[in-house]
């Protein structure tokens, strides 16, 4: 994260926003998803993945894999966690 350029700090973060909003307002699936492809892309690294969750929940209270498994199973269009 230390030397990520501007616009993959701007994808974390559309990213993380992303996150927030299943968990307070609810999301569309096919907008949380390219967001999230966008982030694998910007941290592919599993472990670093892990990381990453677990400052973000420390900070934010929600769960990024929780997130991410909960769309990846559902067939709806909008879903809210």
């Amino acid at each position: 994260m230390d030397d990520w350029n501007t616009e993959e700090i701007i994808v974390a973060c559309n990213f993380y926003a992303a996150v927030e909003k299943y968990y307070e307002n609810g999301i569309d699936t096919s907008e949380f998803m390219d967001l999230y492809e966008k982030y694998l892309k910007l941290v592919p690294a599993k472990m670093y993945q892990k990381q990453l969750d677990k400052k973000f929940n420390e900070v934010s209270g929600y769960s990024i894999y929780k997130a991410i498994q909960t769309i990846k199973k559902t067939n709806k269009k909008f879903i809210k966690g």
